[in-house]
C-alpha cells in the first residue's frame, strides 16, 4: 500500500508545490494515507521527558499547520506528530510563490511566513482528536502584526493546554522579520520567563506536559551557551535543533538555490547535525534534545541519535520519497541500532 501512496507524492510533482501539499493534507484528512500495520520493534522506543513515545521518529512542523490529519500521520508510522505552527489570529503568511523544490538537492526552499487558520479551529480539531492515536504536539507562534509577540505566545500555551501533548516555542523562523530576535539573551528570558508563569498557573489546575525550545541552525557559539542556559533557568523540557538556515551550501545546483526563505532538506544535515553536536557538548545531559533537518534515512537518524539527539523530526524528505519512507527509516534505524549492540535509543545517544 505504501508503494501506492509513494507512486501518488511522485505524482504530485506535476504541480505547484504548494497545491500538491494542499492537497496532500485534504486526502490525509479524508482518510486517503497510509497506515502501518506492524507494531514497532521495541528498540525504536524513547523518552522526551516524561513522554514515552513509541518510536524516536516524528514528524516535524510546518507540514500540518491547521492540525488537519495528525491521526492519519500518526497511522503512517511516525511516533509523534506536531503541528503548526499556529499563531492567535489566522494569517496568510507571504505572497505566492512562497515554496520551492530544489529537486537536484532533495531540498526545499520556504518563505510561507506562518500561513495558518488561527488559534481557535486548531483547538477546536485538537480537541475531538482520540487521545490514544498517538502524541501530537503544538508548535505555537507569533502573528507577523502583533503588537506583544511574547503575549502570542502565552496565548497560544494557554489556549491549547490540555489539548496538545506537548508544546514546542517556535522563535526560529526566518520567515516573520524579528522573530529570530527572540533567540537573544534578555528577549529569550522575557519570554521564557513569561512562559513559565501561565505554565505555573495551567499547573496548579491540570497536569504539566512537556515544553520545548525550537532554534535555529545559524547561531554563534555564545548564543548556544546562553539559549541552553535560558531553558534550564526557566523549566523548559527540551531544544529541537533545528529549523531551516538562511545559509546557501556553494553545493547546490537548482535553479531556485538564491530564492529568499529557508533552506530545508538535504543539505541542511550536515550544519544542524554540527549544530546539535553543540547544544549536546554544553546542555551536557541536563536537557533533551530533538534533532531536525536533513533527515532521508535511518543513517541519518541514527547519526542524530549518536549527536545527542533522543529523538528526531523529518519533513522535506517526504516530498521526494512519500510516506513510505517513515517505515524505511525505522527498519533501517532498528537495525543500525542493534548491529552496535544497542537495545534502546536512550543508550545510543551521544555515543559518537
Amino acid at each position: 500500500m505504501s508503494l501506492v501512496h509513494d507512486l501518488g507524492a511522485k505524482a504530485l510533482h506535476l504541480l505547484d508545490p504548494e497545491d500538491a501539499h494542499n492537497l496532500t493534507i485534504r486526502a490525509l484528512a479524508a482518510g486517503l494515507g497510509p497506515q502501518q500495520m506492524t507494531r514497532d520493534d521495541p528498540v525504536l522506543a524513547t523518552q522526551i521527558g516524561t513522554l514515552a513515545l513509541p518510536n524516536a521518529v516524528g514528524l516535524a512542523a510546518g507540514f500540518d499547520k491547521n492540525a488537519e490529519a495528525p491521526v492519519a500521520m500518526l497511522r503512517a508510522g511516525f511516533g509523534f506528530v506536531e503541528c503548526g505552527t499556529v499563531t492567535p489570529l489566522a494569517q496568510a503568511g507571504n505572497p505566492r510563490p512562497r515554496l520551492f523544490r530544489l529537486t537536484q538537492d532533495r531540498a526545499v526552499i520556504n518563505r510561507m511566513g506562518f500561513n495558518n487558520g488561527g488559534l481557535e479551529p486548531f483547538a477546536q480539531r485538537l480537541s475531538v482528536r482520540p487521545k490514544t492515536a498517538g502524541i501530537v504536539g503544538a508548535n505555537i507562534g507569533a502573528n507577523k502584526d502583533s503588537g506583544d509577540r511574547i503575549g502570542d505566545y502565552v496565548t497560544g500555551l494557554e489556549r491549547l493546554w490540555g489539548l496538545a501533548d506537548y508544546f514546542t516555542v517556535n522563535i526560529s523562523s526566518p520567515n516573520t522579520p524579528g522573530l529570530r530576535a527572540l533567540q537573544t539573551k534578555a528577549a529569550l528570558d522575557e519570554l521564557l520567563g513569561r512562559l513559565a508563569q501561565a505554565r505555573a498557573a495551567m499547573i496548579a489546575q491540570s497536569s504539566d506536559v512537556p515544553v520545548l525550545l525550537k532554534v535555529a541552525p545559524d547561531l554563534e557559539e555564545d548564543e548556544v551557551e546562553s539559549i541552553v542556559e535560558s531553558v534550564l533557568a526557566h523549566g523548559l523540557n527540551g531544544i529541537i535543533v533545528s529549523n531551516t538556515t538562511i545559509s546557501r551550501p556553494d553545493s547546490l545546483q537548482s535553479i531556485w538555490k538564491a530564492e529568499t526563505g529557508g533552506l530545508s532538506g538535504a543539505p541542511l544535515m550536515t550544519l544542524s547535525t554540527q549544530m546539535l553536536r553543540r547544544f549536546y557538548k554544553v546542555a551536557a545531559g541536563r536537557t533533551a534534545l530533538i534533532g531536525a533537518g536533513g533527515i532521508a534515512s535511518g543513517a541519518d537518524a541514527y547519526a542524530k541519535i549518536r549527536a545527542g539527539a533522543c529523538a528526531v523530526q523529518l519533513y522535506s524528505a517526504m516530498a521526494y520519497s512519500g510516506p513510505g519512507l517513515i517505515t524505511a527509516i525505522k527498519r533501517d534505524l532498528a537495525a543500525r541500532l542493534k548491529a552496535d549492540g544497542f537495545t534502546s535509543v536512550t543508550q545510543a545517544v551521544g555515543q559518537k
